[in-house]
């Protein structure tokens, strides 16, 4: 019982690991990235649709993200979305397509880009601590494992934890280096 549970823990806190990779990357970077768009949706025809389902996104410069829609008629959905949204990009409709010039980052926009990173980070790390409670929670509740078992589990439980919250670190580590890249 007490492996299977650990088992649940591990691929609960690869969840978070995951979901911490997605909202990476999302913050931006001075660099083209077409994940940037990742959470932007645009109503299409009365359906929430992500950008990334209804069009070709290509990174022809380092600094710029050309959207070629499958459908010209939702080019101004997405213009709207785009400046709708928390990118601060103005995007450029040419004919078929949207242009969206990625500027580059200041010094400070780097550090407060930097500062709400290690904010998010720190959810995620609190989420892997409470699949670690629910963990423990759950091996303390089961009655068919002695004591000795319990510490035993509690402590395996402790190493995945903080395998899991290294991971993190070096994960936000390596994003902070690359948001403070010139």
């Amino acid at each position: 019982m007490a492996d299977m549970i650990i088992e649940q823990t591990k691929n609960k806190m690869e969840k978070v690991i995951t979901a911490l990779e997605n909202e990476l990357v999302k913050i931006r970077t001075g660099r083209a990235n077409p994940n940037m768009l990742s959470h932007i949706v645009v109503d299409y025809y009365g359906t929430m649709t992500p950008i990334t389902q209804m069009a070709n996104i290509i990174v022809p410069e380092a600094r710029q993200l050309v959207i070629k829609p499958y459908d010209r008629s939702i080019i101004a959905a997405i213009v709207g979305a785009i400046n709708k949204s928390d990118l601060g990009i103005s995007p450029m409709a040419e004919g078929d397509l949207i242009r969206l010039n990625i500027p580059a980052l200041t010094e400070e926009r780097r550090k407060i880009l930097v500062k709400e990173m290690w904010k998010e980070v720190e959810g995620f790390k609190v989420a892997v601590r409470n699949e670690r409670r629910d963990a423990n929670d759950t091996i303390k509740k089961d009655g068919t494992g002695t004591e000795d078992d319990k510490k035993y589990y509690e402590g395996e439980i402790q190493k995945l934890t903080d395998k899991y919250i290294k991971l993190i670190d070096e994960k936000a580590i390596a994003k902070e280096k690359e948001l403070m890249e010139v």
